[in-house]
């Protein structure tokens, strides 16, 4: 059996700033997308990707992959859109087991709505509070850890 490589202390102080930081500012969006729009985050993140889709339409399986959730969890999601009139799903022309998740245009209106406020939101938690070379920092070393895992 291999020796646990334990923390030090430099390493502790990234790993538990990278989960307060990530963990505080996600429940900051979740919370002006929900008051503002009445929306989940993955829910926006459903319509930002349908609406830089060609025609609006992304395979299930394919937006499941760019949202990097289950099949099942994105299901429950589009549902909840579709509820709301935001998103309606077909049947995938060219494959008779695909479905197709489709922008309506309600959906991007609530969209074009939205985004102003979380995109504030995203500058107010995260983007104003660095200065460009720690934003160059972050996006190239959470890049490499994406890609580590499978990104």
């Amino acid at each position: 059996m291999t020796e646990t490589r334990w923390l030090d202390e430099r390493e502790m102080a990234a790993w538990t700033g990278f989960l307060q930081a990530s963990n505080r500012v996600a429940r900051h969006l979740e919370h002006q997308l929900k008051e503002d729009a009445g929306l989940s985050h993955p829910q926006y993140e459903i319509l930002v990707w349908l609406s830089a889709a060609p025609d609006g339409e992304i395979r299930m399986t394919e937006l499941a992959e760019r949202l990097i959730t289950s099949k099942s969890g994105l299901t429950y999601q589009v549902g909840q859109l579709e509820k709301r009139g935001l998103v309606r799903r077909r049947s995938c022309p060219t494959d008779v087991r695909g479905v197709l998740a489709v922008l309506t245009p309600e959906g991007r209106q609530v969209l074009e709505e939205a985004a102003p406020g979380h995109v504030a939101a995203v500058r107010e938690s995260l983007i104003d509070v660095l200065d460009r070379d720690e934003l160059a920092v972050i996006a190239e070393a959470l890049g490499r850890v994406g890609s580590r895992l499978g990104g």
